[in-house]
């Protein structure tokens, strides 16, 4: 199979064999990567340069906290405007992760499109396949979750930290656990209560 064959099975969840042409494209990516980890705190414009030359799509005002790991330094990940991510996000990004807007990752956040078959004959020949994710707007991922290739989360929910998402969670929920699943729906309440029965004081942005 040739590298251009393979390369658009990589975004089809079809099985793939990994080539010597892609090692090296994903080798040269990754040299950017590097620069954009090396980065100085004070180097926000070197950052958001970098960014734009590795991810797909990236919007306005987006702030990434590194070190940050992609498999391909972002080269299919598109991400909205407004979109923050603390330390140690990971992205397997062999296939398209879309992430909306407002989006907020905690720290040491996995989002995964790449997986592998069951057969140990197929793994040892480095078999692989990928399914992509999608993260709708104003959606919070709390630190150290873990997001399934295949898996869709619907905007504006809430997964709570630790959590592994294996399965598509709808919107305007709160979701935490292993396998995640919903707590509850996300309700008027939560715009008059920012934490249990503690009232939310408008004046605190004064």
């Amino acid at each position: 199979m040739t590298s251009e064959m393979t390369r658009k099975r990589m975004h089809t969840g079809e099985l793939y064999f990994c080539t010597e042409d892609l090692v090296q494209e994903q080798t040269a990516a990754l040299e950017k990567l590097y620069d954009f980890n090396s980065t100085r705190p004070s180097e926000t414009a070197r950052r958001q340069e970098l960014l734009k030359e590795m991810f797909a799509e990236i919007g306005e005002n987006c702030y990434i906290e590194p070190p940050l790991h992609a498999n391909w330094a972002g080269r299919y990940v598109h991400f909205g405007h407004n979109v923050y991510a603390n330390f140690q996000l990971t992205l397997v990004d062999d296939t398209h992760i879309y992430v909306g807007n407002y989006v907020m990752f905690g720290p040491n956040v996995t989002i995964c499109t790449g997986t592998h078959p069951i057969s140990p004959a197929l793994r040892k020949r480095q078999g692989q396949y990928n399914l992509p994710v999608h993260i709708g707007d104003n959606v919070w991922i709390g630190g150290g979750a873990f997001i399934m290739p295949g898996v869709t989360i619907g905007e504006n929910s809430v997964i709570g930290a630790g959590s592994v998402v294996t399965k598509n969670i709808p919107a305007n929920v709160v979701a935490a656990g292993n396998p995640c699943r919903v707590l509850r729906e996300i309700t008027e309440a939560d715009q008059k209560y920012y934490r249990k029965n503690i009232p939310i004081d408008l004046n605190a942005e004064d």
